[in-house]
């Protein structure tokens, strides 16, 4: 039998940041970390690897924890000397409505208030003429809050590739992207020399007495089985935390979702290769000849090509130097559910067709490709949640036994401040307020599960 102060289920990124602050941060030497599979292989390399401070409430609960996530990764980055190539190119939301470019007004007005910073408004070219450009790489000098364009004219200027329809432009500011791979194995490797042990295997049992976390056994992949003697056990299990939970007799309110996303390269230079990543937060309907829409339409199987389809069709570019690929995402398939995940996915033979002839209402000069659809890298992975979309970070189940998960789509940015909070919370550390609103315990409170029916907005992209 071996002991160990505290093992993990999980070697993606929640688990991993968990650990290193276990380790690195509260000195805490004995963390096994347990995964069939080699760290960030399941979901957290599917990520399009941004992060924002953008944030809808009703409260600040989700500003203030990536704000956290954020200070976290600016000083790591400092400290690697960059290793995860961190930048800060801005969160970019468009519309081509009028009603939408309000509610930017509104939007930007309480993400101020909610700690986000200050927004500064620009409704003529002489106006806008004050917007600072975010740098290619790199994040300092780069300004808060958000910038918003109301005035046609000095969107045309500052982005003539959009479409000449876009009445709004909404730049939030602290948000941007990085290496997830590079910054998951730098964490791994700090907490690995902090004492932290990686251990090829499934768990396949929470062991308990009198109630309590009192040993976890592991299949290992020689086929083996270990016991290793513990008193905490985390399920930072990703997709699998339903699952894992149970294990440890707890009942979590997950489900999962099947996102993908696409990168192509553009060849012919239609998107600027210093933007953000960028969103077009209109619903819309797919453009069609009059032939192919009356097909489509006549077939039950593919009518919904016809319909309307959802807002959030979002795209960055991805590399730097000579790159031309562009990432491109569409979520289009949310009302999928999946109380457990399927792997390998389920395919979509269509996804990158729908993707691009969605992404010119955006970005008119992507309609070149569509004569001839470009070679696409198609991949993805799960987004596993809760009904609000908001983490699960505190104890859950058994005495000694913590969740860290339903990272949703925003795995890479929370997990920095997510597993610093769980940490915290398994030595007895001081907290920040903000964990009230992450304790699994939130949907004890009946006020709570009524208040869901009418939260608005999640922030899904």
């Amino acid at each position: 039998m071996t002991r160990a102060d505290v093992v993990i289920c999980g070697a993606g990124i929640a688990g991993i940041a968990t650990a290193h602050a276990l380790a690195v941060t509260h000195g805490v030497r004995n963390v096994v970390l347990v995964d069939e599979r080699a760290p960030l292989t399941l979901t957290s390399d599917k990520s399009t690897e941004a992060y924002r401070n953008w944030w809808p409430g009703p409260d600040n609960a989700m500003v203030q924890l990536v704000n956290r996530s954020i200070d976290l990764l600016e000083q790591w980055s400092d400290a690697s000397d960059d290793r995860f190539g961190l930048n800060r190119r801005g969160y970019l939301y468009t519309t081509r409505d009028v009603d939408t470019a309000v509610r930017f007004v509104a939007d930007a007005q309480r993400a101020t208030e909610q700690g986000a910073g200050v927004v500064r408004t620009y409704r003529s070219v002489t106006e806008a003429s004050a917007y600072q450009r975010s740098p290619h790489r790199g994040f300092g000098g780069v300004p808060d809050g958000a910038d918003l364009f109301l005035d046609r004219d000095a969107i045309r200027q500052h982005f003539p590739w959009m479409h000449p329809d876009i009445v709004a432009v909404l730049h939030a500011r602290r948000c941007g992207w990085f290496s997830g791979q590079q910054l998951g194995m730098y964490l791994l490797d700090e907490a690995r020399a902090a004492g932290v042990q990686l251990v090829s295997g499934r768990v396949e049992r929470v062991r308990q007495e009198s109630g309590r976390v009192d040993a976890v056994e592991v299949a290992c992949a020689d086929g083996a089985t270990m016991r290793i003697a513990t008193p905490v056990f985390v399920n930072a299990a990703g997709p699998y935390a339903a699952q894992v939970g149970a294990l440890a007799g707890a009942e979590l309110p997950l489900f999962s979702e099947a996102h993908y996303k696409i990168a192509i390269e553009d060849t012919a230079g239609v998107i600027d290769r210093d933007t953000g990543l960028v969103i077009l937060d209109d619903p819309q309907s797919l453009e069609w000849s009059d032939e192919e829409r009356a097909e489509l339409a006549a077939d039950e199987a593919t009518r919904w090509l016809t319909e309307p389809m959802p807002a959030g069709i979002h795209l960055r570019p991805e590399g730097y130097g000579a790159s031309r690929t562009v990432l491109m995402l569409w979520d289009y398939h949310s009302a999928h559910r999946f109380s457990a995940p399927e792997f390998p996915m389920p395919d979509d033979a269509l996804y990158p067709e729908l993707v691009l002839r969605g992404m010119t209402s955006l970005a008119p000069g992507l309609a070149t490709y569509l004569e001839r659809l470009p070679h696409a890298y198609v991949d993805g992975g799960y987004y596993t949640k809760t009904a609000e979309n908001r983490p699960l970070v505190g104890p859950s189940g058994a005495r000694g036994a913590f969740v860290c998960a339903a990272f949703s789509g925003f795995g890479l940015m929370a997990a920095p401040a997510c597993g610093e909070l769980l940490a915290a919370q398994i030595v007895g550390a001081a907290r920040p307020d903000y964990e009230r609103a992450f304790l699994p315990t939130r949907y004890d409170d009946p006020a709570y599960v009524a208040r869901l029916a009418t939260w608005g907005s999640t922030g899904q992209l």
